[in-house]
């Protein structure tokens, strides 16, 4: 079944940049709110999810140029869930999928950006690897965290453990998403460029 290229995530669609647009002044607003009051960990993901979202209309100097929302806004859940006070958008579970999120819009920037190529089959891969290797950076940086800057951190093995089985499950999920998310931009793809076809074959 056919899939777009990854690079096409990134597209030029109004509609898709207005909802966009809005989530970037959201978190940008809430990381800033979470700087004021001291929630380092929280100000440097939310600062980081920024970061990707604000590369392709800078790259491209264009404003309608951005990621889809929907990838922006699961990427953002834990920060969204933090302004809303919904404890169940900030838990382990959903913040691997954020990570998983945050993972695709890598892969699709490193494709549109550096010379890496993958295809949409490898970034799934690449999305599940990648959460998983969160999973264990993130509990580094909370460790350093605490002992540099005084931020809590349960050091409970347990917990630790059960953090990277939530990011597995997350990672393969989200991958599986992910994959038939690009089957139906292909599917959608086609059927564009079979109905200009169609009015190319009327008009001529």
């Amino acid at each position: 079944m056919s899939q777009i290229p990854l690079e096409n995530l990134i597209d030029d669609d109004r509609s898709n940049a207005v909802i966009a647009w809005v989530l970037v002044v959201a978190i940008a607003l809430i990381g800033l709110g979470e700087l004021v009051t001291g929630g380092i960990l929280w100000t440097t993901f939310a600062a980081a999810v920024l970061i990707l979202a604000l590369l392709p209309p800078v790259t491209f100097r264009s404003s309608v140029t951005m990621l889809p929302w929907e990838v922006l806004a699961l990427a953002a859940l834990p920060v969204l869930g933090m302004a809303l006070e919904a404890d169940r958008l900030m838990g382990h579970f959903v913040s691997y999928l954020s990570v998983a999120a945050i993972a695709l819009v890598l892969a699709v920037e490193l494709q549109s950006f550096t010379t890496v190529r993958m295809t949409p089959g490898f970034a799934v891969i690449f999305v599940a690897v990648t959460t998983m290797a969160a999973a264990a950076l993130w509990a580094l940086f909370r460790w350093s965290a605490a002992g540099l800057l005084g931020v809590p951190f349960s050091s409970d093995h347990d917990t630790v453990m059960w953090e990277f089985v939530y990011s597995a499950i997350a990672g393969l999920g989200a991958g599986v998403v992910f994959e038939l998310y690009f089957r139906r931009l292909g599917r959608l793809e086609q059927a564009r460029i079979a109905a200009q076809a169609v009015r190319e074959g009327d008009n001529a």
